[in-house]
């Protein structure tokens, strides 16, 4: 299929531009159901007062990431964790957590019997600042086997 140059006019601003034929290309390999509608000069205005614009981000999408402020349980600072801690799990500042995964736990530190190698490793019992958010649970339930 050819293309040739056509001239659309703005919707922004009124003006006419030209709808190249290489952009008509551009947009048939990129399988773009309808023509621009605005000029470069208003698609520029428009993308940089739509980046600047109060609302925008993933607060507005309903994306709301929760705050909370709690002492570490093992060392008592002040921190701030991305979820509401529950009762009885320990909740752990960064340094803490830190530490506390580049320690081995006394049951991945002892070593296994010779006949039980074949078995699937046991995961100690994961922290709380370990939970992933909910867009990748799907992807991390594809990836565990199935028992």
């Amino acid at each position: 299929m050819e293309f040739v140059d056509r001239l659309l006019t703005c919707v922004d601003c009124g003006g006419e531009f030209i709808f190249t034929a290489g952009e008509q290309l551009f947009f048939q390999d990129k399988n773009f159901k309808n023509d621009p509608k605005r000029c470069k000069p208003c698609k520029s205005r428009r993308a940089a007062g739509a980046n600047a614009a109060p609302g925008s981000g993933p607060a507005a999408a309903g994306i709301s990431r929760t705050e909370t402020r709690t002492e570490c349980s093992e060392c008592g600072v002040s921190t701030t964790v991305p979820f509401k801690p529950t009762q009885g799990r320990p909740v752990l500042c960064r340094q803490c957590f830190k530490n506390k995964r580049a320690t081995p736990t006394p049951e991945t530190a002892t070593a296994a019997p010779a006949e039980s190698a074949a078995a699937v490793p046991v995961d100690p019992v994961p922290v709380v600042e370990q939970v992933q958010p909910r867009a990748n649970m799907s992807a991390l339930a594809a990836q565990s086997p199935q028992a």
